[in-house]
């Protein structure tokens, strides 16, 4: 048998601008719609691709927010992007849906995963570390933080989510909600 896929070698250094170090990764706490509602505070951060989706505007935004999105620890576009959220107990972003796929893995705590079912009620799982789930693309869904103990505890959640370029949309009734909250956070220009 011979080999059929390509295969080249890689310099230390060219190697080195994939790794990332959770400690040195640049988080970002605004930038999407609900980032300034109280039940929606987090810190998400990008660790590889989420470039910037084009026609984006309104509630279509990147799933980390125009600020993370340029702020890739690993700057590669091969298929898919990989991030974390960090939040306290009760928070979480607010109903949302992508272009793509969407998987959760929880790290560390417990995180309830709520999604909108077929006849429109919001079902639920929670993840316990290292347990996950995966949404296909077109589903309403959120995450939040629900574990038990510290209130002031932070955990985390990574996600992965397909595709070069993904788009995020909030739901109209989140949007609607965010404006009578006065909590709309504006995108910038």
């Amino acid at each position: 048998m011979a080999e059929t896929l390509p295969r080249f070698g890689v310099s230390r250094p060219e190697m080195l601008k994939r790794v990332a170090r959770f400690a040195d990764l640049e988080g970002s706490d605004g930038g999407l719609p609900d980032s300034r509602h109280p039940s929606a505070e987090r810190r998400l951060y990008n660790v590889i691709g989420f470039q910037p989706p084009a026609n984006s505007g309104g509630a279509v935004t990147s799933p980390v927010g125009d600020l993370a999105a340029r702020l890739a620890a690993i700057k590669i576009s091969e298929g898919f992007n990989l991030g974390y959220c960090r939040a306290t107990p009760g928070r979480g972003p607010m109903m949302h849906n992508h272009d793509t796929n969407e998987t959760f893995i929880a790290m560390t705590g417990t995180w309830r995963c709520s999604w909108e079912n077929e006849t429109s009620g919001v079902e639920h799982v929670d993840l316990a570390p290292l347990d996950v789930i995966s949404f296909p693309p077109g589903v309403a869904r959120r995450f939040e933080n629900v574990t038990a103990g510290d209130p002031d505890a932070e955990s985390i959640l990574m996600f992965v989510i397909a595709g070069d370029a993904p788009r995020a949309e909030f739901t109209d009734e989140v949007m609607k909600q965010l404006e009578a909250d006065g909590v709309l956070t504006p995108r910038p220009g």
